[in-house]
């Protein structure tokens, strides 16, 4: 009852949206290149099914890569900040200008640092667009310490990687899983945007734009729902390893 009653309201009013778009649509007698009908991109995506899969293989190998490399990265750089005062002044602004780079201008300069045939410009993108989020959230979670168990290991005699270690990393692991969530949803964006600008043709990203030069606005579509389902996976599966670390938390939710 619990799992239905959180489910049942956005699936209501998921279901409400689509029946309200293809009634717009159908009724409004909208181009199908400004707005396709949800029928016709269901169509696609069936017609397409095979193509929307390997695309979503392709692209969610690219974003898993980067998300991995970009969120280790961000986890090292924090305990590392968190340790040494001096890197954290210097840490935080250059993760600030990370953050502020735009992937439409990231992703192109990247491409021919390297060959098209490679896969590495679209994954340093996503660990780019990754590091900030995790390393923003790990570093808030590795300075807030309980007094109580900072004097138990001071009294140990613990060394300033081993309370890092013991101490700081397991306390901040719902920070790190909140930046992880953010960055789940941000590396699919980012391997799919980066596919717009060259390189190999096997992703969502590509086949999106390919299919809107040759008009075919509903396949377009179809490719833009293989994103979003792909997406939705990356954000689900963290949520899972989250309750997997910490299952203590779900018991204290319930």
């Amino acid at each position: 009852m619990k799992w239905a009653r959180a489910a049942l309201p956005p699936l209501i009013v998921g279901v409400l949206a689509i029946v309200a778009w293809e009634l717009t649509v159908s009724l409004g007698r909208i181009a199908p290149f400004i707005l396709p009908a949800p029928s016709a991109i269901w169509n696609e995506l069936v017609e397409q099914r095979q193509n929307v899969w390997e695309a979503a293989l392709a692209s969610g190998e690219n974003a898993l890569i980067g998300l991995v490399a970009g969120a280790a990265l961000g986890v090292l750089v924090a305990m590392a900040a968190s340790r040494f005062k001096p890197l954290t002044e210097v840490s935080i602004p250059f993760a600030a200008v990370l953050n502020a780079l735009p992937i439409i201008a990231l992703a192109p300069i990247l491409n021919n640092m390297f060959e098209s045939t490679s896969s590495i410009p679209r994954r340093l993108v996503t660990a780019i667009i990754v590091f900030f989020p995790v390393f923003v959230n790990t570093l808030r979670g590795l300075r807030e310490v309980n007094p109580i168990h900072q004097e138990l290991m001071h009294a140990y005699a613990a060394g300033g990687w081993t309370f890092a270690r013991k101490v700081r990393l397991p306390g901040a692991l719902p920070y790190v899983f909140t930046g992880l969530r953010q960055a789940s949803s941000l590396a699919v964006i980012a391997a799919v945007v980066a596919e717009y600008f060259g390189g190999l043709q096997t992703g969502l990203g590509s086949r999106i734009t390919s299919a809107a030069a040759f008009t075919a606005y509903p396949r377009a579509w179809a490719f833009v729902a293989g994103a979003c389902l792909l997406g939705l996976v990356f954000y689900l599966t963290t949520l899972l390893l989250e309750r997997l670390a910490m299952p203590w938390r779900t018991r204290l939710i319930a």
